[in-house]
């Protein structure tokens, strides 16, 4: 399902149950033909609005799931009616719509809703610690140690500038940090997404205001999903 990632028939049917999750779409994995609903509709928090706190409050949660997320979903339903857009996975169109300027609107809504679902599963109550051992191996393979892993994760949020994402992901057999701007992901490059850390201001303004770092260290040391890692990890 990933661009670039083929092969792993396991991964990419879990890749298409996330996807169809986030957008909606009720059709069976076992049919192949996993479409998006139309319109889209807003999945649901993988937790209770207030369970992550108190590191990120419930009134923060209900405005940025329930004002800044919904929007995306939205304004992906106005902008895909009538067009070839409207019927395909989420997914389909990111990659459709990646990098041509007459589709940066459909592109920019699409791809922040898939990146705030992933940020949603990103994070769980009481995460953070130790990541499973088959993960942590992978981790140490890559970056030494979890402590390194996660200063170069935090290094990536703090020093983005303006709005994006940082992310751990998977390129070929190694494990690496990336960040990205505004809406853009990393899914268009060929590498498997892990987890991410949103560093738009809506995602922290009101708990933290201009503190990214501390918002940043509290979500790797507090909240980090590392089982939902492992489970992209294939």
């Amino acid at each position: 399902m990933y661009p670039g990632n083929v092969g792993n028939t396991s991964l990419q049917l879990r890749r298409r149950d996330f996807l169809m999750a986030a957008a909606g779409t009720a059709a069976a994995l076992a049919t192949g033909t996993a479409r998006a609903a139309s319109p889209l509709v807003l999945p649901p928090l993988p937790y209770a609005e207030n369970a992550l706190e108190p590191v990120i409050s419930g009134r923060t949660i209900s405005f940025h799931y329930g004002k800044h997320h919904k929007t995306y979903v939205d304004n992906l339903n106005k902008l895909a009616a009538g067009t070839e857009y409207a019927d395909m996975p989420l997914e389909q169109i990111i990659a459709a719509t990646a990098g041509k300027p007459e589709k940066t609107a459909i592109f920019n809504n699409a791809a922040q809703v898939w990146n705030h679902t992933f940020y949603w599963n990103s994070m769980k109550p009481g995460g953070g610690g130790d990541p499973p051992a088959a993960l942590k191996q992978r981790i140490e393979a890559s970056f030494g140690s979890v402590d390194a892993c996660k200063k170069e994760l935090a290094a990536a949020a703090v020093s983005q500038f303006g709005s994006g994402w940082a992310w751990l992901v998977l390129g070929g057999d190694k494990l690496k940090v990336v960040k990205t701007a505004n809406a853009n992901d990393p899914l268009t490059t060929g590498v498997t997404p892990l987890v991410t850390v949103d560093v738009w201001e809506h995602a922290y303004y009101l708990d933290y205001q201009n503190r990214r770092a501390d918002y940043v260290g509290a979500v790797l040391d507090k909240l980090l999903n590392w089982e939902f890692a492992l489970r992209n990890l294939g």
